[in-house]
């Protein structure tokens, strides 16, 4: 059981790098990008200022939103590449200003409480939601140290007009290993009709399932309010590049 829960392990964090390896900055091929969707985004792209290459996020298209994001996302870490090689931490100011505005992390806090959400108080909810969205950040971000250039193919766009949760089928290309299939869910705000994504899904292995499935026994056991704490103080480690760290050690 312990090989088989490593293994969901290592494709979920696998499948955290497509937050930023999905951008057309990088070498990116569609599976059938139809012409409608590529006209689109061309438009997008005439929509932005001057004096950035910064890419509108049309935040009415679940499929460009994705793509959109990812792309704005990763041109920073591409252009702040010396800063965050002497501070790995700005990797954490980068997810918290690019990735998490199309984040509905309330919703998947909500989610990853699950069947204990009764058991909690507001004020308890409350305080648990900031402090799941800084874990988010900091777990995005150390992933991102582990970026290297894989291209990722995304499936064709479909129609999405009677829908309120989409998922955005990706695939990233993995050289001398499987490729690994990865779907963003994505959920329609039906009051300003706009798209944020809540929730990941690498290999058949949903990432919100995934910490339900790890803070949920804690949170039955202890509370939320210590889970806000454990959650407060993973948080607040620094963003570390370990293959550096790992040569460091063995000089």
């Amino acid at each position: 059981m312990k090989v088989k829960h490593l293994k969901k392990i290592k494709l979920i964090n696998s499948s955290l790098l497509i937050l930023g390896i999905v951008t057309s900055f990088f070498s990116v091929s569609l599976f059938a990008y139809d012409e409608a969707q590529a006209i689109k985004l061309s438009e997008d792209k005439t929509q932005q200022s001057t004096s950035t290459t910064r890419i509108y996020v049309d935040k009415k298209d679940p499929y460009l939103m994705i793509k959109t994001v990812a792309g704005n996302t990763f041109k920073r870490f591409a252009d702040e590449q010396p800063a965050i090689q002497a501070n790995p931490n700005i990797l954490k100011n980068i997810v918290r200003e690019e990735l998490m505005p199309y984040i509905n992390y309330k919703y998947s806090a909500f989610k990853v409480i699950g069947k204990h959400l009764k058991k909690t108080t507001a004020q308890e909810r409350k305080d648990f939601v900031p402090v799941f969205r800084d874990y988010l950040i900091t777990s995005y971000a150390q992933v991102f140290t582990l970026y290297n250039n894989q291209p990722v193919e995304f499936a064709p766009a479909k129609n999405f007009s009677d829908k309120k949760i989409v998922a955005v089928k990706t695939r990233v290309i993995m050289q001398g290993r499987d490729d690994i299939d990865v779907s963003f869910k994505v959920r329609k705000n039906r009051k300003t009709n706009e798209w944020k994504a809540f929730d990941m899904v690498a290999e058949g292995v949903s990432l919100l399932d995934s910490k339900q499935a790890e803070l949920g026994g804690v949170i039955r056991q202890k509370g939320l309010p210590y889970v806000t704490e454990l959650l407060k103080k993973k948080s607040e480690r620094d963003i570390v590049f370990k293959t550096k760290t790992a040569k460091n050690k063995a000089g």
